[in-house]
């Protein structure tokens, strides 16, 4: 399994970006995704969770409103597309897939907790200048 994640760069708070993972050597449509990320200095954190079937996204408060998952099954890909950036969204970005196929959760919890995931992309850096 493969994830590789890219779209990252340096932008002027009040921007956006749109970051986009591909996944290879799985059935990339049965898996969750998630995105995470880590700034300097801090733990990795959860961003935004999306189904399987793009049936149900999860965002942190911290994004809600301003970030968009999304997911291209056809394509073995999936975006985050980030709005009004301020530079506390200053981070490495991750990309990573919770590989319980086709998987439902009761709790919204279960989607933002790190250990569900099993494959990770190697990041992308996420520039946000004030």
């Amino acid at each position: 399994v493969q994830l590789q994640a890219f779209g990252g760069g340096l932008v002027q708070a009040g921007g956006f970006l749109r970051l986009s993972c591909t996944g290879s050597g799985l059935t990339f449509s049965n898996y969750n995704m998630g995105w995470f990320r880590q700034s300097p200095g801090k733990e990795r954190e959860f961003v935004a969770a999306i189904t399987w079937d793009g049936g149900g996204t999860y965002y942190a408060d911290s994004v809600k409103g301003r970030f968009t998952i999304s997911r291209h099954n056809a394509e073995n890909t999936v975006y985050l597309q980030m709005n009004s950036l301020k530079s506390d969204d200053t981070a490495v970005y991750y990309c990573a897939a919770d590989l319980a196929a086709r998987t439902y959760y009761s709790s919204r919890s279960s989607y933002t907790q790190e250990q569900r995931y099993h494959a990770w992309g190697q990041g992308t850096l996420v520039t946000v200048s004030s």
